[in-house]
């Protein structure tokens, strides 16, 4: 009995404890009342019972749930990798079929290389933003759900916070959303020559914001994609070169027809005219018949771009050939050589002599003074 009072003694000892009062001491007792509890070892193996039973139970949750964000995340990333790949071999695939066209007779007249690239670099950005973006917000927002974190509240605050920025920056957002649906519809590219409205020239940049473009006179116009309300597109299809010539009313139009008819034939035979017409010179026919001139209307389908260029042309030609048949086209102030000469009827008729009227002045400044008779006076 005294070798275990001892070792227990000892343990209390050991664990930060002093041994208990007796009852029978008067000091004792008047420090009990003032000094705290002690803690016992019971109290200690109870304390590290409980924490390890609430570690036990608490651990398959929490095993649960971190093998549960793991999961998400190696799912979030693994789809946001095959995502980009399958969108990195799309636009892979539109520049070979661009590149494959190209190598044609025709590729170079009907795709523009660079316009094609930067499109489909374009898309595949906007691409590989809105997924990732839908994937890995869609992850973030599975993740803080396995923490049991109310997220009505938070979607609450990001929906009034987008309101707001939405009407802050609507402007930003409308350009943008407009560039998106630009480049998507694929209504213009780089090197096509557009009118949109505020600006025409050819595109030297295609934007999500901004598009640029270079006008006749080498400046660059800086058009947001927002305010483009209409776009008319000169470089798509073909183009059409349409040539009026005025003549005179007695020309015979079968002769005038023949001659403007060859000499096209004969400027489509020619380089470089030959790959810019993409179709024969037709004569159409009279556009108008007036009193002193009618309008012979030709036209022909150009390449995009150059319907300037081959119109011009077309004027120079039609005019030698219609100089060579000695047709005279009618146009601005005729020359008195262009009218013909006629007698004039009035020429032969003598102007009105002031002196056939007896009554006028000169006549009788210049009749004689009458002679009076002698006798009278």
């Amino acid at each position: 009995m005294e070798v275990s009072a001892v070792s227990l003694t000892a343990v209390l000892l050991a664990a930060g404890a002093s041994p208990s009062p007796t009852s029978g001491s008067p000091s004792d007792s008047t420090s009990g009342s003032t000094a705290p509890a002690v803690p016992t070892l019971r109290d200690a193996q109870e304390n590290a019972t409980n924490a390890a039973s609430w570690v036990q139970q608490n651990l398959s949750t929490w095993l649960a749930m971190a093998l549960q964000i793991v999961l998400i995340v190696v799912i979030a990333v693994a789809l946001r990798a095959l995502v980009l790949r399958a969108i990195t071999k799309l636009i892979a695939r539109m520049n070979r079929s661009v590149q494959a066209v190209d190598q044609t007779a025709l590729g170079g007249l009907l795709v523009n290389t660079e316009r094609r690239r930067q499109r489909s670099e374009a898309i595949g950005s906007v691409l590989r933003s809105m997924a990732s973006f839908l994937i890995l917000g869609t992850a973030a927002l599975m993740v803080l759900s396995t923490f049991k974190i109310n997220l009505a509240p938070l979607l609450a605050s990001a929906g009034v916070a987008g309101v707001a920025i939405g009407f802050g920056a609507r402007n930003l957002v409308t350009d943008f959303l407009s560039g998106v649906f630009m480049i998507l519809e694929d209504q213009y590219g780089v090197g096509d020559t557009i009118d949109a409205g505020v600006a025409t020239g050819e595109v030297v940049e295609v934007g999500l914001r901004v598009t640029k473009l270079r006008g006749d006179n080498g400046e660059i116009w800086y058009v947001r994609n927002g305010e483009v309300k209409r776009i008319g597109n000169l470089s798509q299809g073909w183009a059409t070169a349409s040539v009026d010539v005025t003549v005179r009313p007695s020309e015979n139009l079968d002769r005038v027809k023949a001659t403007i008819a060859e000499a096209g034939e004969q400027m489509s035979k020619e380089e470089p005219w030959s790959e810019r017409l993409w179709g024969p010179v037709e004569v159409l026919g009279l556009d108008s018949v007036l009193i002193d001139s009618m309008v012979i209307r030709l036209t022909a389908r150009t390449m995009p771009g150059t319907s300037v260029g081959v119109e011009r042309e077309l004027r120079w030609r039609v005019k030698r050939a219609l100089d060579a048949a000695g047709v005279r086209i009618v146009g601005g102030t005729p020359t008195p050589a262009d009218e013909e000469e006629t007698p004039d009827p009035s020429a032969s008729v003598a102007p009105p002599s002031t002196f056939s009227d007896a009554s006028s002045p000169q006549s009788l400044s210049a009749s004689p003074i009458p002679t009076q008779p002698q006798g009278k006076k």
